[in-house]
């Protein structure tokens, strides 16, 4: 998959782990806009962000375009090397990650039990229930 596009969900950061370099963004499953689905985003080996806290029209998750990437570098001092490594989250490019490429897991929330999370390791992956995930290249 080349992108990964949820539009009209809320996600929300919900985790950064600086030690491992680990972001997660998740989207719950919610009356308000009619999703049953949890969604969770992962990406490692974070070498910078810039980042909002929610949002609430969805995501899109894209490498960054040659002419994004040349104003992303100029504004923090990327290397050209950073280019493959550099992540928009929204459509209109105000949020980015340079990391790994980011991967995603989404499940019916009914269906996920005790499980707090789809990224818990401390559970058996796959789960027993059905999930569908994936990784943004």
């Amino acid at each position: 998959m080349t992108d990964f596009i949820r539009a009209g969900r809320l996600f929300r950061v919900v985790g950064f782990n600086p030690s491992h370099r680990q972001l997660f963004l998740q989207s719950e499953a919610t009356l308000v806009d009619q999703t049953t689905t949890r969604i969770e985003i992962y990406i490692g080996h974070v070498e910078l962000m810039l980042l909002q806290p929610f949002y609430s029209n969805g995501i899109h998750i894209r490498r960054a375009s040659p002419d994004e990437f040349a104003v992303l570098k100029e504004r923090h001092g990327l290397e050209s090397s950073d280019a493959e490594y550099t992540w928009m989250l929204d459509p209109d490019g105000g949020s980015f990650v340079v990391g790994g490429n980011p991967s995603w897991r989404e499940a019916e929330y009914a269906l996920m039990g005790d499980r707090e999370s789809l990224y818990d390791l401390s559970k058996s992956w796959p789960p027993d229930f059905p999930v569908e995930s994936g990784h943004v290249n």
